[in-house]
């Protein structure tokens, strides 16, 4: 059985954040999905999973002034702390499971994950991450996730993961979070090959 933690940290040690077939230098579409929900800019954002990703960086050019990057991976924490230099202190960073971590309740107005979830191939870790987000979004709160769509890649990184379509998704969150919209993303990966992304933007009802 694969150590989750292990198998990332060993991913971020060997290659370059550029080199995963996920990596975006810009989240345009997750970008834009957020812009348009009109958030204060001191609102709580969480980036699950967001280690190596730019959005933080993107979010504080805007001026937002609350958020905080989830990663499994200290490696990849580690990245974004290097290339924000003088800024990073000014994001809150959580080397954690999204699984296992225990997060403050009704806390964040926006939950956002890129290319996490499908993942989670286990049913019981399934559960643990939707009450963690059920636990943890406020009233009215929105969440934003991406994952492989039905035509997406079967495998990722050399793990299995589970592709989904919007009303698959919404089974998984529950009738608490209402789907707003929808979009598809055709990903251009740095190996010339494509995948299939997902978003869906839920609302907390």
């Amino acid at each position: 059985m694969v150590d989750p933690k292990l198998h990332w940290e060993n991913i971020y040690k060997t290659k370059s954040s550029k080199d995963v077939s996920w990596y975006q230098p810009h989240l345009k579409k997750s970008f834009d999905l957020i812009l348009e929900l009109g958030l204060s800019k001191d609102a709580e954002i969480i980036d699950v999973g967001g280690g190596a990703s730019t959005l933080a960086d993107e979010l504080l050019s805007k001026g937002f002034s609350n958020i905080t990057v989830l990663d499994i991976s200290r490696e990849a924490l580690e990245v974004s702390k290097k290339r924000l230099a003088d800024k990073a202190h000014t994001i809150q960073w959580l080397e954690a499971d999204i699984t296992t971590v225990e997060l403050k309740p009704s806390h964040y107005s926006l939950w956002h994950d890129r290319a996490v979830f499908h993942f989670l191939t286990k049913s019981e870790d399934r559960q643990k991450y939707v009450g963690t987000l059920q636990n943890t979004v406020k009233s009215q709160g929105h969440v934003l996730i991406a994952t492989f769509g039905p035509n997406g890649p079967l495998k990722c990184s050399g793990l299995e993961i589970i592709r989904y379509s919007a009303e698959s998704l919404q089974k998984e969150l529950g009738q608490e979070f209402k789907l707003k919209k929808q979009l598809t993303e055709i990903h251009s990966t740095p190996f010339s090959t494509t995948q299939e992304f997902l978003y869906c933007l839920f609302k907390r009802k």
